[in-house]
């Protein structure tokens, strides 16, 4: 019991109601990551694209962390981090909201605008929160501690998919993609209106739950911790951290990861519908099946996360990230030399070895940078843009078919998760050796 409660007091203060309402957070960006993941093959359908069109949803996404993570960065600077947090509830609600207009417009640009202020919002979130709960207590917890917060983030996760998959993807039109292509125009838009309807009512539910989360927060008091400079000296500050080799590496590794976690979670949909169509099922039938299997995955991962932060009593963060690293390699190979189940199995897996990894790689990155951690933050956050970066260079790939004389592209381009993972074992060697 005492060491659980000097993991979140400091200087003899407790900040278990902060730590409460900032973890909550975590929940509710989770939420909008995997609600959207299955949203590319959900546009895809209802929009009549291919793949690569459809992933430019992520490309709008993570976009807008890239975007927004060093303005947010300065915003945390000058003012503090509650109101960093405030502000991106604020954007991430109005984005939600946006969803509404967009679908009486019926434009899929419209669409994509809502998701990058929704995500300029969560840019604000995650520059605020991360470095905010390192702060709540001692500094030799923090990894632990952000690891124990970022335990959170899944379940928020989970909530998502569940909503993808009974509340968007099994009420949408069980017209295949095929079939749709062969409607009139006046059909076609009858369909995409009624699919649109179903697809908003999440999003317009979840933004009037952070408008109630912004009211909560901006009434409760909160911990100043780490709010002692408000003077914006950027360029300085940027070259002082980015002279930091370890926090160099950390960056490009976060970079690497992003761009696996969203390439497994977005195109499990896409290889799972491939591999359960190919026993005999229906299109919808498998892209139902494909995302509970993407719930499995996402169970898999909180329990390997929470498995992660025990650990970490006994074994050092980095370590464990080269362990984890190195067998989410092997999972993903399983991924592409497998066309069965087992490919499917191994791409569950591959969700525990990424369960410690961005927080772990956050906690060694940000590791003695101070004041500094708030600018530190920022391009932590900016390296999401991996997000946005690598799932069309996969969603590409799996548009090609069939490569190396049938071999399926969906398989293959697995290949790029694979390479991430090599990054990501690197950084954790370097970090142990250091």
């Amino acid at each position: 019991m005492e060491k659980k409660q000097s993991l979140i007091t400091k200087d003899g203060v407790s900040f278990l109601i902060p730590f409460i309402l900032v973890t909550f957070c975590f929940a509710l960006w989770g939420f909008a990551n995997d609600i959207t993941n299955p949203m590319v093959k959900a546009f895809s359908k209802i929009f009549r694209m291919n793949v690569t069109e459809g992933a430019l949803v992520q490309v709008a996404f993570y976009g807008g962390y890239f975007c927004m993570a060093f303005p947010a960065a300065i915003f945390i600077r000058k003012y503090s981090y509650k109101a960093g947090v405030l502000m991106g509830l604020g954007l991430y609600a109005a984005g939600a909201l946006l969803f509404f207009p967009a679908k009486t417009v019926g434009v899929y640009g419209c669409f994509l605008l809502a998701y990058f202020i929704m995500t300029c919002g969560l840019s604000f979130l995650e520059t605020s929160c991360n470095p905010y709960i390192l702060t709540m207590g001692p500094e030799e917890t923090a990894t632990r501690r952000l690891n124990m917060a970022q335990c959170f983030n899944p379940c928020g996760s989970i909530i998502g998919m569940f909503v993808a998959m009974n509340f968007i993807q099994a009420k949408l039109n069980p017209m295949s993609s095929d079939e749709r292509a062969l409607l009139g125009d006046a059909e076609f838009e009858a369909v995409k209106e009624a699919d649109l309807s179903v697809l908003i009512s999440p999003y317009l539910i979840i933004g009037l739950v952070i408008v109630a989360m912004f009211l909560i927060i901006f009434f409760s008091k909160m911990p100043k911790n780490g709010d002692q400079s408000h003077d914006v000296h950027f360029l300085p500050t940027l070259k002082r951290i980015f002279g930091l080799k370890y926090y160099r590496e950390g960056v490009i590794a976060q970079f690497f990861y992003v761009g696996a976690q969203i390439m497994c979670w977005t195109f499990i949909i896409q290889y799972g519908t491939r591999v359960f169509m190919a026993e005999g099922m229906g299109e919808q039938e498998a892209e139902v099946l494909s995302q509970r299997f993407n719930i499995f995955a996402m169970l898999f991962f909180i329990c390997s996360r929470f498995l992660a932060t025990y650990l970490m009593k006994w074994l050092k963060p980095a370590r464990l990230l080269v362990i984890f690293g190195v067998l989410g390699m092997l999972f993903t190979l399983g991924v592409i030399l497998f066309q069965n189940r087992m490919g499917v199995y191994c791409l569950v897996c591959v969700s525990g070895c990424m369960s410690l990894m961005f927080p772990t790689i956050y906690g060694i990155a940000l590791d003695g940078l101070g004041d500094d951690a708030k600018f530190g933050a920022a391009g932590l956050i900016m390296a999401i843009l991996g997000g946005s970066v690598l799932p069309p260079l996969q969603a590409a790939i799996i548009d090609q078919g069939n490569v190396f004389g049938g071999f399926p592209a969906t398989n293959f381009s697995f290949i790029l998760p694979l390479l991430c993972f090599v990054v990501v074992a690197i950084y954790g060697a370097r970090t142990v050796k250091r």
